[in-house]
């Protein structure tokens, strides 16, 4: 059964972070021509993005023994049981998220548009929410290791947020 959930879990996150938001992003941008320029650049930020995104994933299954599927404290497949800090997690504390938002951002310099760019700055907020939600669960499960790793590593842009 479990690995049933994690199979949907991952297609549902894969149709919905990397074809429905794009595709809504699209639709707000009302049909654009974009440049080689603009195709080449998104390609470079979408590759790298999803990328990260993979990586991070895979650590999450091998290294913290669990899942992504946790939205909102609504846990589709099981949590990770070891926190990770190493790998894609070194980089900063929500890399899987940061691959999307490259991902995206390459896709709102494709459609260059301020629909493109609404959807994404909506996204962003409404993940910044779940973000901090997930923080304070991952403080619940690993305590001061967590806090330790809080110190220690960025949330989500490196060196910098």
């Amino acid at each position: 059964m479990e690995g049933k959930r994690e199979i949907v879990g991952y297609a549902v996150g894969f149709t919905l972070f990397v074809v429905v938001v794009p595709v809504i992003m699209w639709l707000a941008s009302g049909g654009v021509h974009p440049t080689f320029a603009r195709v080449a650049l998104c390609a470079i930020l979408a590759l790298a993005g999803l990328g990260l995104s993979v990586w991070s994933i895979v650590y999450m299954k091998r290294v913290g023994k669990g899942n992504p599927m946790d939205a909102f404290n609504h846990q589709v497949a099981s949590r990770t049981s070891v926190l990770m800090t190493k790998g894609p997690y070194a980089i900063c504390r929500n890399p899987m998220l940061l691959g999307v938002l490259l991902y995206y951002v390459g896709v709102v310099v494709l459609l260059g548009s301020a629909g493109a760019l609404a959807v994404f700055v909506a996204y962003a907020l409404i993940m910044a929410v779940q973000v901090a939600r997930e923080e304070q669960r991952l403080e619940q499960d690993f305590g001061d290791e967590y806090r330790t790793y809080k110190e220690t590593t960025k949330r989500l842009i490196p060196f910098v947020w």
